[in-house]
């Protein structure tokens, strides 16, 4: 149903969660001097998994246009994901600051970070699931309307 303005948010909400496998939200800056792209979608798993469940379940989502009340719960779920993600970075530095990076065990110790333009990707893809979350329920209770005047 791409003649759905909700499919067009979700579309996008697609097009930017692919994106976000390929860059790296954060960098790290190693105290020599050497800049470390350590936050990569496939270097670790957790973020593996939340870069690729976000679009995805976007993707679903699409398909999934005569559920509409299935459609605005998959939406929360993807916005909790977003939120999560966003966790996960927030973790993940945290360790990094500590001076412990847990996969490669790279002394990172006193690095410093810093966050990339690609780091605001899921607070957009929030905002698009959330507009794409009201056209939705406002075309289910525009049905509902229709079903009482029948």
């Amino acid at each position: 149903m791409i003649q759905r303005i909700q499919t067009l948010y979700l579309l996008l909400v697609v097009v930017l969660g692919t994106l976000l496998c390929f860059f790296s939200p954060v960098q790290f800056l190693l105290p020599d001097g050497i800049e470390y792209v350590s936050l990569q979608a496939f270097d670790k798993w957790p973020f593996a998994v939340m870069t690729i469940a976000i679009p995805l379940l976007a993707m679903v989502n699409i398909f999934l246009f005569k559920r509409r009340l299935l459609q605005a719960r998959l939406n929360i779920m993807n916005v909790i994901f977003c939120i999560g993600y966003y966790a996960l970075v927030a973790l993940y530095v945290a360790f990094v600051v500590k001076g412990y990076e847990p996969i490669h065990d790279v002394k990172m110790a006193g690095a410093d970070w810093y966050v990339n333009v690609w780091a605001a990707i899921p607070a957009v893809n929030i905002v698009l699931t959330m507009m794409a979350t009201r056209r939705i329920l406002k075309d289910e209770a525009l049905v509902r309307a229709a079903d009482r005047l029948r």
